[in-house]
């Protein structure tokens, strides 16, 4: 009898999955839409509240421990009570932290509450993801979750036309305002939001799962799955995660490879975008011609997203991601040295190009890693460690803008971290293109690589 796994992963594309598609896509593109406003918005209270380069890195970095936080909390919450109430309450917390923001009254105001707004969209990514990797079907997984994430390029476009039509007019408080409107959604999210069928037969809720199941059978119009039988639903996958675990021979190559990445992806996005406007004044732009070169840059991610997206159950994670990796960092050295305007949107656009589409699918990627009772806690781990890459971006980047050639050597920096992440991919990373989550459970894990002799041995350890 075909287990809740298969029976998701041979589903075709329908209603059902374009509905989560557009949910899970508005959390990200909302939370997209607040780290946008930051950067924008820190341009502007530079000269309306005479910070020092120190102090815009320190609220940057701010919200990167509170995203931090966010990650490791919501990935072990969401693998233990669910990922839909950690889901609402990440969409919560992060809206209405953005509105505090615009009350803000002085520096230290601003860093408590850019904290809180971090835990929520740090929280977010992992539950979403693991939610979509679980209801996505096999040949289209990668696909959808890339999509899902495109969504990001989204909203930081309207981030960058809110800030080129709205702050320099009204204020940098209307724009944090305006990102606090996804609390008006809450309530509806819940309503609609379906838990995760694999999460329900971790947790032993065999009977809910096969319910949810039949329930988007029927309405893609293909046969009803057969009930689970009595010894099936006596039966609970109750393992909890641990942290040690995640560091044991089963798992120690994933998780390294996961942390070098996020940690470079996390560090160079940032790092980039949320200097970049700061950037090109210092480098003799106005504020309004910066805010235009970063909406043309932002532009370039949504193609950068549908290429990754076809390309990522094409020709696979690790070609697709190392290939835009590798361009990335080409890119982001021919920027630093860029002296023009039309090559600073050339280049910058490319590298904004692959930048996003490798973003994409590291969300993908990550969550194909680890096994149902610790798909989000694990991604969670992995975004962590790259929110630590994120706080000290801002920092370096800060530290770095004394120097006479700051601009060239900031994205030389740059290059050699891109660069650095491209070779952990390529070498590190084990393509998981096609395959079913049930092939990311520790036995059959066990079985695909421990040596002949030693599996009976192996297998028996895991029934213990």
């Amino acid at each position: 009898m075909a287990t809740i796994t298969d029976r998701l992963g041979k589903l075709p594309l329908g209603s059902f999955h374009y509905r989560l598609l557009a949910l899970m896509g508005s959390g990200i593109a909302f939370e997209a839409l607040d780290t946008g406003l930051i950067a924008f918005v820190l341009a502007k209270m530079i000269e309306a509240w005479s910070l020092s380069p120190a102090q815009i890195g320190y609220i940057s970095s701010a919200g990167l421990v509170g995203m931090a936080v966010g990650a490791i909390l919501s990935g072990t919450l969401a693998d233990r009570v669910g990922r839909k109430k950690i889901f609402v309450a990440t969409l919560g917390i992060y809206a209405v932290g953005t509105g505090l923001c615009g009350l803000a009254w002085n520096y230290e105001s601003l860093l408590a509450f850019r904290f809180l707004v971090g835990a929520g969209i740090g929280g977010q990514p992992p539950v979403a993801n693991a939610l979509m990797s679980e209801y996505a079907p096999v040949r289209h997984r990668g696909k959808m979750l890339v999509l899902q994430n495109s969504s990001w390029a989204i909203g930081w476009l309207l981030a960058a036309l809110i800030a080129y039509l709205i702050i320099p007019k009204y204020g940098w408080q209307l724009a944090f305002y305006i990102g606090a409107l996804p609390a008006l959604i809450v309530v509806y999210v819940w309503r609609i939001l379906p838990e995760s069928a694999m999460y329900l037969v971790s947790r032993g809720r065999h009977m809910e799962a096969h319910v949810l199941v039949s329930k988007i059978e029927q309405e893609l119009g293909v046969p009803v799955g057969e009930q689970p039988r009595g010894d099936e639903m006596l039966s609970a996958n109750t393992q909890k995660f641990n942290f040690t675990d995640l560091w044991s021979s089963l798992y120690i190559r994933r998780t390294i490879c996961l942390w070098v990445l996020w940690f470079g992806m996390v560090y160079s996005y940032y790092g980039i975008f949320t200097w970049l406007p700061s950037l090109l004044v210092k480098s003799g732009h106005t504020l309004i011609r910066s805010f235009e070169f970063l909406l043309y840059m932002t532009l370039a991610q949504i193609p950068g997203y549908f290429a990754a997206a076809y390309f990522v159950d094409k020709i696979g994670r690790k070609a697709t991601m190392g290939s835009l990796l590798v361009v990335c960092a080409l890119s982001a050295y021919m920027f630093g040295s860029a002296k023009s305007a039309e090559d600073i949107v050339l280049w910058g656009c490319v590298m904004s190009f692959c930048n996003l589409g490798a973003w994409g699918i590291t969300h993908a990627y990550s969550t194909e890693q680890y096994p149902t009772h610790a798909r989000a806690a694990g991604v969670g781990w992995a975004a962590a460690c790259g929110r630590i890459g994120g706080i000290v971006a801002p920092i370096a980047v800060g530290a770095l803008m004394t120097g006479s050639d700051q601009y060239g050597i900031v994205f030389t920096m740059f290059t050699v971290v891109l660069a650095i992440i491209a070779l952990d991919i390529i070498f590190l990373g084990k393509e998981t293109m096609n395959k079913s989550l049930d092939e990311l459970t520790e036995r059959q894990l066990i079985n695909a690589q421990a040596p002949a002799a030693t599996k009976s041995f192996a297998l028996d350890n895991t029934k213990s």
